[in-house]
C-alpha cells in the first residue's frame, strides 16, 4: 500500500541541518505515526513522503519555505522586562505562549535580555533553514473511519482516546 491522503503513515527519521548536525530523530522503536494529508507535518516532507511504501527508506532536503518557512524579522522584538509576571526569572532559551490582537496565539523563544528589556522571537526555532531528513517508512494503512472524523490518528503512536 502507498501512501496517499487519509492513508495512516509511520516512519523513523533523522533530521539534520546542512551541516549534518543532528536536530532531531524519532525514538528508538518509537516511529512517528500521523494522517497524510491532513497537514500534522511540514508541507515539504509530506510532498516527498506521498507515494512511498513501507519499508522504503529515502533522503530528502526540504527548503525553508516548505518546511517552517523563511525567518520574518518583524516577528523579533524588544519588550519592557516588566511585562513578564516573574521578570527574574526570564532566561535566554525560554519559550512563552503569547496572544495577538486577533486572539492568534503563537509561541515566542526568548533570544536575549538585559535589565530592562527582554529580546523575543515569535518564528520558529527551524525557520530559515533547509532541513535533510533520512527517513525509513515503517507502516502505511487504511485510516479507520473515526480516525477520519476526528482528523488525527488513534491508537499506538497516535492521539488515545478512552
Amino acid at each position: 500500500m502507498h501512501i496517499a491522503r487519509n492513508r495512516v503513515v509511520r516512519f523513523a527519521y533523522t533530521l539534520t541541518d546542512d551541516k549534518t548536525q543532528v536536530l532531531d530523530r524519532s525514538g528508538e522503536g518509537e516511529p512517528l505515526t500521523y494522517l497524510h494529508g491532513g497537514g500534522a507535518i511540514i508541507p515539504g516532507l509530506e510532498a516527498a513522503l506521498e507515494g512511498k511504501r513501507a519499508g522504503e527508506s529515502f533522503n530528502v532536503r526540504v527548503a525553508a519555505v516548505d518546511a517552517y518557512g523563511e525567518r520574518d524579522d518583524d516577528l523579533v522584538q524588544s519588550v519592557p522586562r516588566d511585562m513578564f509576571e516573574d521578570d527574574d526569572a526570564v532566561k535566554v532559551g525560554m519559550q512563552f505562549e503569547t496572544s495577538d490582537d486577533d486572539g492568534e496565539t503563537r509561541v515566542v523563544t526568548v533570544t536575549g535580555a538585559d535589565a530592562d528589556n527582554v529580546t523575543v522571537d515569535g518564528n520558529h526555532p527551524l525557520a530559515g533553514m533547509p532541513l535533510n531528513f533520512a527517513v525509513t517508512i515503517v507502516e502505511v494503512r487504511d485510516a479507520s473511519t473515526e480516525e477520519l472524523r476526528h482528523g488525527h490518528v488513534h491508537g499506538p503512536g497516535g492521539h488515545p482516546h478512552d
